[in-house]
């Protein structure tokens, strides 16, 4: 019978790029995830159980 483990399929961390070193090519790149994050933080400003991140990789 296969033996199947997940962890030993996962990449490493250099598979994984985290940034490609590449400027934000406009302004508009920057005003518009923090005026999304303005609207959820007005929208939800009286719960505590949500993220927002910039700019991050998630993979």
């Amino acid at each position: 019978m296969l033996e199947y483990n997940p962890l030993h399929c996962l990449p490493s961390a250099e598979d994984l790029p985290d940034s490609d070193d590449t400027p934000v090519d406009n302004e508009l790149q920057d005003y518009i995830p923090h005026l999304l994050k303005t609207i959820l933080a007005w929208i939800w400003s009286s719960r505590n159980d949500w993220f927002f991140g910039i700019d991050m990789g998630i993979y």
